[in-house]
């Protein structure tokens, strides 16, 4: 019996045959790698598998806890109904891209070394851009190399900081970082790690990357890109930093900050986009806050977040496809026409938006509820105001002017039944989950003791959110899109990547030209004179003394060649003569 089935490798290994399937096969295999996987998930056991050692140091390539096990779990859930969307695409390079997207994160989430989750992080990072690449265009493009380029700045980063923390630690294991807890890390390998995590989370600054790319992915390769690379950063912050006072903070500002730029979005994707930013605020302050609550309610609020962003994701896809429209001044009147998608697309609203009986609000309230039980009320209020925020902007404007609105006279339809169909199970999967939390309250990671249905707590919910509606209603003409571009914290690298450009093509190539024509006028004729002056020397002085010195040893020694005749009495001879003359000479000296 196999004790352990790596799911990250069903996806990897299951992209190679892709592009050599056709047809209603291909669709069957895409189908049936996830469906494999999760059956491989949640019949594992947890333990440590794959230990080895490389250079001196233990390696453990999974490592199964309760904690990645509710991670893999969402991730193979959502790998399922991110392939069963995507099922149209005719092309094998998104399917293969997207297969090893899902296979590095998985391959994270089990990773039980840092050189393990190097390795599959910097896998994510490429297979994703791929999908930002697939899109075509320019301005795919540019968003696609400007992602890259982003990843791999913070891949440079977590390996410097794995290298340095493993000298500092004398382990590559991965776990909570040696000094973590409030005061955070106490070596710079593990502030390098942090950073390199905190970039994959989107926290601001580190954030444009996603609300640059994002919007430029293929309508399907947003979907699976809404899902993993944050969440994946999530998991590896609450397996490394829980309880460190820096992520309390930084997740109460990514709350805010996401919900403020999506005033100012007129991109339906983007606006999407920079909701991601403030859902994940909640994760990261509850790893910050670290008690058991707190956890609890930053993985499970990723669990339902995986699922109804994603949901978000595919009805604001399915207006892209069938429109070929995302700009909000540019949409309206299509719930004549794609009513199921509207229908499809409000359940993960209602989610998103923490409406009692759908997913966020089971889990959500429990990040609020931990703050307040930890005494802090400041970020209780943060929390709050942006989940109103979130419901303003996601629950009500967005489908308003997508859907409903102004009438474009857009020519629509409902998109391809695969797509309604994954639409479908993630919307299913968030009313389940808002009605009965139950068993995903079994899977996290420590046991819970939070009930979301109470009667005061609905009774806020609810009241909180027709608050935030009545405001919608009011305040309807303010908040009209503008076709208009927010500069956010990428407009830092674009500007300095053309300063870069600039100096690099004017002052450094017009000084790079005169040291080149000064070396040609000036040092090479120089150079050159003082070779042939050297070469002279060596032919006249040096090698005419070698080669006179090697004439004279060849000369005795022919000379020496002719005395050797070969018989003794010469040699007698030869003998006599010399004491002869050695006795004639030393008579001479001494008279």
């Amino acid at each position: 019996m196999i004790d352990f089935v790596h799911p990250g490798l069903l996806f990897i290994l299951g992209a190679v045959p892709i592009p050599f399937l056709k047809g209603w096969v291909r669709k069957v295999f895409l189908v049936l790698v996830p469906a494999l996987a999760i059956v491989a998930v949640l019949t594992m056991e947890p333990g440590s598998y794959g230990a080895a050692r490389v250079f001196g140091q233990e390696i453990l390539f999974a490592k199964v806890d309760k904690l990645s096990i509710v991670f893999a779990t969402v991730f193979t859930i959502m790998a399922l109904i991110g392939m069963v969307y995507a099922l149209h695409l005719p092309r094998a390079g998104q399917h293969m891209a997207a297969f090893v997207y899902v296979g590095s994160a998985l391959g994270v989430v089990f990773a039980g070394d840092y050189l393990t989750l190097y390795l599959f992080w910097e896998g994510m990072a490429f297979a994703s851009a791929y999908l930002v690449f697939a899109q075509g265009g320019e301005r795919a493009i540019r968003a696609a190399f400007r992602y890259l380029m982003v990843h791999v700045t913070g891949g440079v980063a977590l390996l410097g900081g794995i290298v340095l923390h493993g000298f500092a630690a004398g382990s590559l294991l991965f776990g909570p970082i040696a000094g973590g807890g409030a005061a955070g890390p106490t070596d710079m390998g593990g502030y390098l790690i942090l950073a390199g995590f905190l970039l994959n989370a989107a926290v601001p600054p580190l954030n444009a990357w996603l609300t640059d790319a994002y919007p430029e992915a293929t309508v399907t390769g947003a979907v699976f890109m809404s899902a993993f690379t944050t969440k994946t950063a999530v998991y590896v912050l609450a397996r490394a930093f829980p309880g460190t006072e820096l992520l309390v903070w930084l997740g109460a500002a990514m709350a805010l900050y996401g919900v403020i730029y999506a005033v100012l979005e007129n991109d339906c994707r983007r606006l999407l986009a920079y909701h991601i930013v403030s859902q994940v605020g909640y994760m990261v302050a509850g790893i910050g806050i670290g008690t058991e609550m707190a956890v609890n309610g930053a993985t499970s609020h990723a669990f339902a977040h995986i699922l109804y962003k994603a949901l978000l994701f595919m009805g604001a896809g399915a207006v892209i496809e069938v429109t070929g429209r995302r700009k909000l001044t540019e949409l309206g009147g299509l719930y004549k026409t794609m009513p199921l998608t509207v229908a499809l697309y409000m359940v993960g609203a209602f989610a998103i938006s923490a409406f009692p009986f759908f997913s966020g609000f089971v889990t959500k309230s429990m990040v609020i509820a931990a703050a307040g039980q930890d005494h802090r009320a400041l970020v209780v209020l943060v929390l709050t105001m942006a989940s109103a925020g979130t419901f303003l902007h996601t629950g009500l404007k967005l489908p308003y002017y997508m859907f409903f609105g102004p009438d474009r006279k857009l020519e629509a339809r409902e998109p391809p039944s695969n797509m309604l169909i994954a639409m479908g199970m993630a919307a299913l999967l968030c009313i389940a989950i808002g009605v009965f939390p139950g068993p995903l309250y079994a899977l996290l990671p420590y046991p819970v003791a939070f009930e979301p249905y109470t009667g005061a707590h609905v009774t806020e919910s609810l009241g909180l959110l027709m608050f935030t509606a009545l405001g919608f209603v009011l305040l309807l003409k303010a908040l009209d899109p503008e076709n208009t571009i927010s500069i956010d914290t990428d407009w830092f690298y674009r500007k300095g990547a053309r300063a870069f450009l600039w100096l690099a093509e004017k002052p450094l190539a017009r000084y790079e030209k005169a040291v080149s024509n000064v070396s040609d006028s000036v040092v090479l004729p120089l150079l050159h004179g003082t070779a042939r002056a050297g070469l002279r020397v060596d032919i006249n002085g040096v090698d005419a003394a070698v080669n006179g010195l090697a004439r004279a040893i060849l000369a005795g020694g022919g000379a020496l060649r002719r005395l050797q005749t070969g018989m003794v009495t010469h040699y007698a001879l030869a003998m006599i003569a010399g004491v002869i003359a050695a006795i004639t000479v030393f008579a001479v000296v001494w008279q």
